[in-house]
């Protein structure tokens, strides 16, 4: 009988002990987007030509779903409990086809793997998208440089280099992403107004 109960009061003992041995599971990052368009574009006059508008390239240390912050000088790093749900270039390229949409300058703006004939192809590169914890307030910085071709003609018709610094509400990861959001719009109008000013 003593064996017994020795034997009943031990299990429970095992059981918890096990317990405290087994974690729970990390939560997943949250996924943020880069989804907000220039609330204004310059009218046009619609025209016969088509723009393809390439995949932005990146910087590597941007080429990456995990969002990047700095506070330090000459240094990156990136969030653990968020992270872009897709990497910056893909999110930029749908904003910019929307964007170019809007202006009506173009019969189609078309997308890779397009191979048919266009009139124009714009190209982007993202140099910077990081926010900075260095600055008072935190600022967000986003830097690209946009170039349209004449695929016509086979030649560059202009390039610019589009650089700003939007400031954060507050210094967490998710006014980062509000200001991110801020930046991408006023830089999207800006090569909307490049692309209709050199696409005649």
């Amino acid at each position: 009988m003593a064996a017994a109960l020795g034997c009943t009061f031990a299990l429970p003992v095992l059981f918890l002990h096990g317990c405290a041995l087994v974690s729970a599971p990390a939560a997943e990052p949250k996924k943020e987007v880069l989804s907000k368009l220039p609330p204004e574009l310059p009218p046009h006059k619609p025209a016969a030509a088509t723009l393809l508008v390439m995949e932005p390239d990146i910087e590597p240390a941007f080429d990456t779903t995990q969002i990047a912050y700095t506070s330090e000088p000459y240094q990156v790093a990136y969030f653990s409990r968020h992270e872009w749900a897709q990497t910056p270039s893909r999110m930029l390229q749908t904003l910019l086809v929307q964007t170019l949409q809007a202006t009506r300058r173009f019969s189609a703006v078309l997308t890779p793997p397009h191979v048919g004939r266009t009139t124009h192809t714009l190209r982007t590169q993202v140099i910077e998208l990081i926010q900075d914890f260095r600055t008072t307030p935190p600022t967000v910085r986003l830097a690209l440089r946009v170039r349209l071709s004449d695929d016509a003609a086979n030649r560059l018709i202009a390039q610019r280099d589009i650089s700003l610094s939007e400031p954060m509400a507050h210094r967490n990861p998710e006014a980062g992403v509000v200001a991110a959001n801020e930046a991408a719009a006023k830089a999207l109008q800006e090569i909307a107004r490049f692309v209709l000013e050199h696409a005649a």
